[in-house]
C-alpha cells in the first residue's frame, strides 16, 4: 500500500483540539490504572526496601510498556475486536480458556487487594472500620461502571485520574537527595537475590499487566463500534493513518503519566522510609501510616487520598477487563455502551469479578499474600498472552494489511522477554533458596 493511498482518519469535531485531556481516552486510562493501590504498595515496598536504586527500572518498562500497549490498541482497533474476541476466532479453545480462567483470578484477586487498601485508607483518613467501607466502594464503582452512560463513564475515569497527581505532590512535599535520585533511574542496579528478584517480578507484573492489554483492546474496539464515522481498519484502510496516530499519542501519554506517578511513589518511599530504616512496607496503606511521622500530615494526607482516587479508577477497569474477555470469549454481546439488559451475561461478569474480589477481601485471607499473589500472577499470566499477542499482531490473516512490523514489533518482542526472563529469574531464585 502507498503512502499516498492512505488517507487521515475522521477529525474530531472543530471544538475537540483545544481540550486535550478529554480527546485522550483508552491510552490515558489505562496508563493511570495501571498505578492502583496495589501497585501503590508494590512501588513503596520498592522504594522501602532497595532506596532510589530500584528507580531505573521505571526507565526501562517505560518504552515497553508503550509498544505492548500500542500492540493491544492496533489489535482492537484494526480487527474491531478485543484480544479475548481475536483469540476465540483464530485460536484453539484449549490456548484461550486457561488464559482467561487466569484473568480472572488475577483481577479478582487484584480487586480484593485494592478495596481493602481503600478501605484502610478511609479509616486512616475520617476514622471507622475499613469492614464498613470495603463494601461500600465495592457497589459504588460497581454502580459507576453498569449504570452511568458510557460517554459520562469515561469522563469520569478521565478526571480520577486527577487523584494520582496527589503523588506527585508529595514527591515535591519532601526534602530530596535529587542527585541520588536521578542517578537511581539512569544507573541500573542488580541483586542476585531471591528478594531483589521477587520485588523486580512484581514490579514487571504490576507495571506490565494482562488486564491492561485486554481493557485497552476492547475499549478501542468499543470506542469505534459506538462510532458510526468508524469502521475496523481491515475494512476501511483509509483512516489507518489517523487512527495509529491517535494511539500512538494516547499511549504514549498515558503510560508517560503512568510512569511519572510510579517513579514519585518510588522516590518519595526511598527518601522517607528507607532513609529511615524502614524497609519492610507491603501495602499501599502501611507506606500512608510510615510517612506520616516522617513526612508530616500534608504527605500523608496526599498518599492516602490517592490510595481511594485511584482505587475508585483502577476497580471498574478490572472488572471491566475481565467482563470483556469473557464475553468476548463466548461471544456475547459486550459494551459499557450498551444498557444492562441489553449486555446481562456481560454485566453479570462484571459484577461477579467485583463480588469476587470483594469476598478475597471480607473472607479473612491476608492482604498482604494477596497483593504479593496479584503480582506474581499477572507477571506470569503476562508472558504466554504476550506470546500470542504478538504472533497474533504479525499475522496478515487477524491484522490484514497493518500487521504491526518494524521497531514496534521488535520491541514488543523485547518486552515479552524481558518479562519471561524477570519470571524465570524469580522463580529459579526462590527455588535455589
Amino acid at each position: 500500500m502507498n503512502k499516498e493511498d492512505v488517507a487521515p482518519g475522521p477529525k474530531p469535531a472543530p471544538n475537540r483540539p483545544a481540550n486535550i485531556f478529554s480527546a485522550l481516552g483508552p491510552g490515558l486510562i489505562t496508563g493511570a490504572s495501571d498505578d492502583d493501590p496495589s501497585g501503590i504498595g508494590t512501588y513503596s515496598q520498592a522504594g522501602a526496601q532497595f532506596g532510589y536504586s530500584i528507580g531505573w527500572t521505571m526507565l526501562l518498562t517505560f518504552p515497553l510498556m508503550v509498544a505492548i500497549q500500542e500492540i493491544s490498541a492496533r489489535i482492537g482497533r484494526t480487527t474491531g475486536h478485543g484480544i479475548a474476541g481475536n483469540l476465540s476466532r483464530h485460536y484453539p479453545r484449549g490456548l484461550l480458556y486457561p488464559m482467561i480462567v487466569l484473568l480472572f483470578i488475577a483481577n479478582a484477586i487484584n480487586i480484593g487487594a485494592d478495596l481493602n487498601a481503600m478501605g484502610d485508607a478511609t479509616r486512616m483518613l475520617i476514622g471507622g472500620t475499613p469492614w464498613l467501607f470495603i463494601p461500600l466502594f465495592s457497589v459504588v464503582t460497581t454502580v459507576l461502571i453498569v449504570f452511568l452512560s458510557y460517554e459520562r463513564y469515561a469522563s469520569v475515569l478521565r478526571w480520577l485520574t486527577l487523584s494520582l497527581f496527589a503523588y506527585v505532590a508529595a514527591l515535591f512535599a519532601l526534602k530530596l537527595d535529587w542527585a541520588a535520585a536521578i542517578q537511581g533511574v539512569l544507573v541500573p542496579h542488580v541483586e542476585w537475590n531471591k528478594d531483589f528478584l521477587t520485588t523486580l517480578m512484581a514490579i514487571f507484573g504490576t507495571t506490565i499487566s494482562p488486564y491492561l492489554f485486554f481493557w485497552q483492546a476492547s475499549q478501542e474496539a468499543e470506542e469505534q463500534r459506538i462510532d458510526p464515522e468508524r469502521k475496523p481498519l481491515v475494512d476501511a484502510p483509509r483512516q489507518a493513518k489517523g487512527e495509529f496516530e491517535r494511539i500512538r499519542a494516547d499511549t504514549v501519554v498515558g503510560m508517560a503519566f503512568s510512569n511519572l506517578i510510579a517513579i514519585s511513589i518510588i522516590i518519595t518511599t526511598a527518601a522517607t522510609l528507607h532513609a529511615h530504616g524502614i524497609k519492610d512496607i507491603a501495602t499501599s496503606t502501611q507506606a500512608a501510616e510510615a510517612l506520616r511521622p516522617i513526612a508530616g500530615p500534608f504527605a500523608f494526607v496526599l498518599f492516602a487520598a490517592g490510595i481511594i482516587g485511584t482505587g475508585l479508577l483502577a476497580i471498574p477497569v478490572l472488572a471491566g477487563s475481565a467482563a470483556y474477555a469473557v464475553g468476548e470469549t463466548f461471544k456475547w454481546p459486550v459494551g459499557l455502551d450498551r444498557k444492562p439488559h441489553r449486555a446481562r451475561a456481560f454485566y453479570a461478569t462484571l459484577v461477579c469479578t467485583t463480588a469476587a474480589g470483594t469476598a478475597v477481601t471480607l473472607s479473612g485471607i491476608d492482604p498482604i499474600k494477596a497483593l504479593y499473589w496479584s503480582a506474581v500472577i499477572n507477571g506470569l499470566v503476562a508472558v504466554p498472552i504476550m506470546t500470542i499477542m504478538m504472533l497474533m499482531a504479525g499475522r496478515d490473516k487477524i491484522m490484514g494489511q497493518f500487521a504491526v512490523e518494524g521497531w514496534l514489533w521488535r520491541l514488543g518482542w523485547l518486552a515479552t522477554a524481558v518479562m519471561a526472563l524477570s519470571a524465570v529469574c524469580m522463580v529459579l531464585a526462590n527455588f535455589i533458596s
